[in-house]
Parts: structure tokens; C-alpha cells; sequence
């Protein structure tokens, strides 16, 4: 099964998808709506587009207009034109391994934080990326990873991310201004990936589709990308 579909399942240790996510199937095509996934409720799909539009058509209308469609940019393009009600998103990369590319050697010292390291990471994002979706203490968001730089600040972190059995996420890369252009966020997101694959199999993330900095950067550890897409219900004005 594709690599985002495995995700979206959210599988535990007894191997059943996680609470309240529901798979559907029509003809080719495969759907997983997945509520609060990377802090939004999406439908996840994958197949022939022919069978994919009626399918989310179905799916939307019985899990209600809060889900988001969510897959290869190809088929969200054909369910924007053949599902009424729903509007396009910016376009992004899912990447994905299964073999992480080795570390360069020497490296930064990379380390799994504890809690208090993980409150000391809210300044990163309060000053680099408020909007990250994975942040220390959201739901979902499993362990986190960090570099420190000589005087003992926490300059890069990384984190383990809405995770499920056969598919780990890596999320909330952010690195201190002061300190980019050393490679501290390759090498936080490296260690992070390293343990996804060990711990799940496969290691994936999502990156803005026109953020080519990261994307050449997540090249560099053995991430390869494909072009994705969303669509969300829209609002009257």
C-alpha cells in the first residue's frame, strides 16, 4: 500500500488503524479519512481517478465538510473539477524512504530532547516558524530531536510527527537564523528519519512545493519527493 495511505491509517502496535479512521474502497481507488492528521481531518486517497472522484464525493458527504482531500497532485486536480463545493490548496511534496542516506562523519551532536528541552524549543518557533503544524505539546506529536550550539542554546530541532505503524512522519524542522548554513537542519531531520525507518519501516514528511532550500536538503538525506496536492470544502462569503 502507498506509503501516504499507510500513514493516514495511523496503525498501533495491535496493527488496527487508529480512533475513529475509516477506509473506503471503490473499484481502483482508496480512501482514508483520518480525523485531527497533522492537525486537520483529511481523506486520504489513492487509485484511477475515474473511481476516486465518485468515491470522495461519498466519502465527503458522509463524513462531513471539515475533510480535506489529500493525494498525488494528478488526482486532487481531477477531484477539484469532479467533486462541487471543493477549492484547491498550494501544492506541496510528499517525500518519503525507506533507506536513509548515510550520515556524513564528523557531524553535529544530535540527541532525543526531554521535556524541559522541548519547552525550550517554543522560542524556535515563536521566532522561525510559528506556523508549523508540529509543535512541543500538540497532540500527535511524539518526541523531538535537537542540536545545541557551543554556548548551550538549542540552535535545530526536529520531531517524530503523527506517526503510525509502517509510516513515521518527520515534522518541525526549524533551525535558529543565527545558525543557518551549517547544516543543522539536514542533520536533525537525518537522526529523526534514521529512527523513523527503524522504529516503522518508512519515513515520510511534506514540504512546500516552491521551498526549494529544504527540498534539495531532504534530497541530501535520501528523501524522494512527489508532487502532491489538497482541496477543502469551500466557505460561503
Amino acid at each position: 500500500m502507498a506509503a501516504h495511505l499507510v500513514w493516514a491509517e495511523q496503525r498501533g502496535v495491535d496493527g488496527r488503524p487508529g480512533p475513529g479512521v475509516r477506509v473506503f474502497r471503490l473499484g481502483a481507488a482508496v480512501a482514508v479519512a483520518s480525523p485531527g492528521l497533522s492537525r486537520r481531518d483529511r481523506v486520504v486517497v489513492a487509485g484511477e481517478a475515474d473511481d476516486v472522484v465518485p468515491l470522495v464525493r461519498d466519502v465527503l458527504a458522509e463524513v462531513g465538510p471539515s475533510y480535506r482531500p489529500f493525494g498525488e497532485a494528478r488526482l486532487i486536480e481531477a477531484v477539484v473539477a469532479g467533486v462541487p463545493g471543493l477549492v484547491p490548496l498550494a501544492p506541496f511534496l510528499w517525500m518519503e524512504t525507506g533507506f536513509p542516506a548515510a550520515e556524513p562523519s564528523p557531524g553535529p551532536d544530535v540527541r532525543w530532547l526531554d521535556r524541559a528541552d522541548e519547552r525550550e524549543a517554543c522560542a524556535l518557533f515563536d521566532l522561525s516558524f510559528p506556523h508549523s503544524h508540529a509543535q512541543p505539546g500538540r497532540v500527535g506529536v511524539r518526541r523531538w530531536a535537537g542540536v545545541r550550539d557551543a554556548g548551550g542554546g538549542l540552535v535545530a530541532v526536529a520531531a517524530d510527527a503523527w506517526s503510525g505503524g509502517g509510516c513515521g512522519l518527520l515534522g518541525g524542522v526549524v533551525v535558529h537564523p543565527g545558525a543557518r548554513g551549517r547544516g543543522l537542519g539536514a542533520a536533525v531531520s537525518r537522526f529523526v528519519v534514521e529512527a523513523l525507518v527503524r522504529d516503522y519501516g518508512r519515513a515520510a514528511l511534506v514540504v512546500d512545493a516552491d521551498n526549494a532550500p529544504a527540498i534539495a536538503a531532504y534530497e541530501r538525506i535520501g528523501m524522494r519527493g512527489a508532487l502532491f496536492g489538497a482541496a477543502a470544502v469551500s466557505r460561503p462569503t
